[in-house]
């Protein structure tokens, strides 16, 4: 069975591109009626215009009432789920979210992440001599694109960097939506569990890593299973989206050779190149779906109060109504104020460490490497994933 056909209409992709039927809903529709791999209805909002009001209003669209909804086949007890929603600032809406949004925003403020940089120069270095000394071909998914991000975030978490075959296995299994529920649910409680003994490690003994600061200035603010739960959502989401946005961006950038050499003629141009490559690939499909708490309109469509509502990210950054000629990858745009962070009081928090990591890794690739190419082996596409990137992309130089 193709792609097409199961998977859900916001996930559905061709190659960089928004499947032609969800940019024709963009186009045509704005919103549509569409079903879930979950069991239930929703409302598809496509529009850049209609995507940020969603994003940027909490109190009509919430995070909170959409982790109500059961997906088919759940069994979490109801302990489970309380525990499991602890500590995830997408699982709250204001004003919970807001106090552990206060509590984790000093940590990636961009002066923060600046101490961070010399470090991320070292293992992005480290990786391209990896890469050297072993000769191609090379597949830079992972010898690159993977390791470097997980790298960073383990130090900066606290994690053990060994620990990364396994957390990667579950994280993946957590974000298919291929695989049956109770083996998703199965890798999520394994995960939680992994992440409470290095909690409970940071607890008797915290370090100078995140964990032990969350520990030693939060300890009495935070429980255990919100210590957990931040913990596990900064490790996901700290090396999921990093490492697919530089496997697909290599992979764009080579396809695309004029822009390409453009960056190398002009290197100041990289900030531009990151936030035109976050706009153009949009990897994360739709973020999280939100419930509406009142009767709302987005694009002359009444949608009822108590319904859900998923975004279609690379949809709305691809709106003509956004920007003109948007399906053309450009890093002469600069940045245009894209919603592929999100947008509102979900915003995603790492998105400065992101940022960081991309302009350091991009331009290093291609210094080291100026013959960079495909081998012609085709890289695969993950399709089934949240996180939309590349399993395997084999690369020569």
């Amino acid at each position: 069975m193709s792609d097409s056909v199961t998977l859900p209409l916001h996930m559905r992709r061709n190659g960089f591109d928004p499947d032609p039927e969800l940019s024709a809903v963009r186009d045509e529709e704005g919103v549509r009626r569409v079903a879930t791999p979950f069991g239930v209805d929703a409302w598809l909002v496509s529009r850049f215009a209609d995507v940020r009001e969603v994003l940027g209003d909490a109190t009509r669209f919430s995070n909170a009432r959409a982790m109500l909804f059961r997906p088919a086949g759940e069994e979490y007890s109801e302990e489970q789920r309380r525990r499991m929603r602890a500590g995830n600032l997408l699982a709250f809406d204001p004003p919970e979210h807001n106090r552990l949004r206060r509590i984790l925003t000093p940590e990636f403020t961009m002066r923060r992440m600046r101490r961070l940089e010399p470090r991320i120069h070292e293992i992005v270095r480290e990786h391209l001599d990896a890469m050297e000394r072993t000769g191609p071909p090379a597949d830079l998914v992972s010898a690159f694109a993977l390791p470097i991000p997980s790298l960073v975030i383990c130090e900066l978490l606290g994690v053990p960097y060994a620990d990364r075959d396994a957390f990667q296995r579950r994280t993946g299994k957590v974000l298919d939506i291929s695989l049956p529920f109770e083996e998703r649910a199965a890798a999520n409680l394994e995960q939680r569990a992994y992440m409470a003994e290095l909690v409970a490690g940071a607890q008797a003994d915290p370090g100078d890593d995140m964990l032990g600061m969350l520990v030693r200035e939060h300890g009495g603010d935070l429980s255990t299973d919100e210590l957990v739960g931040i913990a596990s959502l900064l490790l996901l989401a700290g090396h999921e989206t990093t490492s697919n946005m530089l496997g697909l961006g290599t992979l764009a950038l080579l396809r695309h050779p004029d822009q390409l050499d453009l960056l190398r003629k002009e290197p100041e141009r990289i900030g531009a190149t990151v936030e035109e490559l976050l706009r153009w690939l949009s990897i994360v499909h739709s973020g999280t779906s939100k419930v509406t708490t009142t009767d709302v309109e987005l694009s002359g469509v009444r949608i009822p109060a108590g319904e859900v509502v998923i975004c279609a990210l690379p949809a709305a950054n691809r709106d003509p109504g956004f920007i003109a000629d948007p399906e053309r990858l450009d890093i002469t745009r600069g940045d245009l104020g894209h919603v592929a962070f999100g947008h509102g009081v979900h915003h995603c928090l790492g998105a400065p460490l992101a940022r960081m990591e991309m302009r350091i890794a991009f331009p290093a690739l291609f210094e080291r490497f100026p013959g960079l190419r495909e081998t012609g082996t085709p890289p695969r596409f993950r399709s089934f994933n949240v996180v939309y990137g590349l399993s395997a992309f084999e690369v020569a130089w």
